[in-house]
């Protein structure tokens, strides 16, 4: 991937996290996968 490692996914994945929390992201990771499962029926 251009040149990214697992540390600078991991960095990136850490300020996200605390940018928007983690409950914030657990919510939207449900909808997502939510989301998915709907067009997969359809």
């Amino acid at each position: 991937m251009a040149g990214i490692s697992i540390w600078q996914l991991a960095i990136i994945a850490i300020i996200v996290a605390l940018l928007f929390g983690t409950k914030r992201l657990r919510t939207l990771g449900g909808d997502v996968g939510t989301a998915i499962n709907g067009f997969k029926t359809a």
